[in-house]
């Protein structure tokens, strides 16, 4: 799969490893997980260890106030998923947002706060999945807080345009004397630190009861919030049976609803029934096919996608021949639909990771605050930045993903797993907000289409359908937006590159990993 590359221009090869390998977005994470495979940790440990450290290393993009979805595949089997996101407080009412005339969560507030489901994934799949204790995996990341740590290019620039989100307790530790730290600068973060000693010695209960869960309650009901310590106790991830479609011979697996990942499943069946191996088709028709049907499976994301302990819908038939064939029927190759406008919040802060290990267990693992530096609500004793998930929930009466109590929102981040005759082939993920589930079929399509390697699928410019308009990456030809344009896209130039991207493909024939990881961020692929 995949040609070399031309060493003469700027790029990165296909990282190649025999006994294990990582790929995260942060170069501290991937050395961290690194040294647990090296030093005889499974892939789980490695993935925990990994996240955890960029829950330090990556404030604005993940932490333990936050939440997480898994797709584990042991000894390459098909994989298993963990829905580690968190609820609304028991008392947060849809009634209460609509007698006060809100027409959405409002953002930087308490009402955006749902309890954190991080922790409690990750100590649950250590102690189901791992080998190591919570002390071994969270080293790395209390070292990293307690004795420091340099800021890398993405996360300097990422810091500085969304430092307006902290708020005042968070402001006082983030933007030391009054500005964000610039490339090179050395941060500390002791309360975390501590928290993170906390977790370490006693699991779960450190952050879900006695004082960290005090203080998160205590901080949001100041400020207004329905929090109290019982929606913290209460909050548990769960095991469910992932979801799955074929493309070419292969499975896409994902996890079930509430997060998106049966958006990527719509877009791949419908592009299943396209020849995008063709090599006669230009790049404009390429990216005007994936825009169609990424319009598509939006909009039915947008109408269906809830807590599905609260809203259920029949995932079989959405994936079914029939359904697809509905959605795929309007797709002209020289005509554009008439665009379709998300009318949620948008977010580009997650951090997505990937790792197997010798015996070919393969993780697949996405950590989020939703938006940069979450709700930019601070806990300063414990040191826990809250994510701001809660804008993921409607305001709208009858609507499946209606605000509720302990209900949780519909989310945009998803782990992927690709599959072939029964056997997991490759855990990939492209972070990036709304755009993973169109991130997700451009992967694929890049690889399975066009034959490219794992680097060169996630080196490949993006585009991306949003709020009715075809956002292209400015790498792409003036001519192809033109193209584009005449065929009836509102085309616009990305103003930020679209996602960043982790893959680690599992060759069995020939007994080698390939792996990918995202120029777009500063994060790198490495195997031993």
């Amino acid at each position: 799969m995949g040609s070399l590359r031309d060493f003469m221009k700027p790029g990165r090869s296909v990282a190649v490893a025999e006994r294990g390998m990582v790929a995260t977005s942060h170069p501290l994470a991937t050395l961290a997980a690194l040294d647990m495979l090296r030093g005889g940790g499974n892939a789980m440990d490695a993935a925990i260890t990994a996240v955890a450290m960029q829950s330090v290393v990556d404030p604005h993009m993940t932490g333990i106030g936050g939440d997480c979805f898994c797709l584990y595949a042991k000894c390459a089997a098909l994989p298993l998923a963990l829905n580690g996101s968190g609820r609304s407080p028991a008392a947060a009412k849809l009634e209460w947002y609509l007698e006060h005339g809100h027409a959405s969560i409002p953002d930087l507030t308490p009402h955006a706060v749902t309890v954190p489901g991080a922790v409690d994934a990750w100590c649950r799949l250590a102690a189901d999945h791992g080998t190591k204790g919570m002390d071994e995996l969270l080293a790395p990341a209390i070292r990293a807080a307690e004795e420091g740590f340099r800021i890398t290019p993405r996360v300097a620039r990422d810091w500085e345009r969304h430092a307006g989100r902290l708020g005042e307790a968070a402001a006082k530790l983030y933007l030391p004397g009054g500005r964000p730290p610039r490339v090179g600068d050395k941060m500390h973060h002791p309360a975390l630190a501590r928290t993170l000693r906390r977790i370490a010695r006693e699991g779960r209960a450190a952050f879900y009861e006695g004082e960290v869960a005090e203080e998160l309650a205590s901080c949001l009901a100041a400020l207004g919030g329905f929090h109290v310590v019982e929606d913290f106790a209460a909050q548990s991830s769960n095991y469910v049976e992932p979801i799955s479609a074929p493309y070419r011979g292969h499975d896409l697996f994902e996890c079930p609803p509430n997060g998106q990942g049966l958006a990527a499943l719509l877009i791949v069946r419908i592009l299943e029934g396209l020849d995008l191996s063709d090599a006669s088709l230009s790049e404009a028709d390429r990216i005007h096919l994936h825009a169609e049907a990424t319009k598509a499976a939006y909009t039915v994301r947008d109408a269906l996608v809830a807590d599905p302990e609260h809203h259920k819908i029949d995932i079989s038939a959405l994936l079914g021949e029939a359904a697809i064939a509905r959605l795929r029927a309007p797709i002209d190759l020289h005509k554009a639909q008439p665009p379709t406008a998300w009318s949620g919040p948008d977010h580009r802060d997650t951090v997505y990771l990937c790792v197997v290990d010798k015996d070919r267990n393969a993780v697949s693992f996405i950590n989020s605050l939703f938006a940069a530096f979450g709700s930019g609500i601070y806990a300063p004793k414990s040191g826990v930045l809250l994510q701001n998930r809660g804008t993921g929930f409607r305001v709208i009466r009858g609507h499946p993903n209606a605000m509720g109590s302990r209900k949780r929102p519909l989310h945009t981040i998803i782990p992927g797993m690709l599959c072939r005759d029964g056997r997991a082939v490759m855990p990939f993920g492209v972070m990036g907000g709304q755009f993973q589930a169109a991130g997700h079929a451009h992967i694929l399509s890049q690889m399975l289409d066009r034959g490219d390697d794992p680097q060169q699928a996630s080196d490949r410019p993006r585009t991306f359908n949003v709020d009715g308009a075809l956002s292209l990456e400015t790498t792409i030809e003036a001519s192809v937006r033109e193209d584009l344009e005449r065929r009836g896209h509102r085309a616009n130039w990305a103003p930020d590159p679209l996602g960043g991207c982790q893959a680690i493909l599992i060759d069995e024939a020939r007994g080698v990993l390939l792996g990918g990881s995202d120029h777009r961020k500063d994060g790198m692929a490495l195997g031993y």
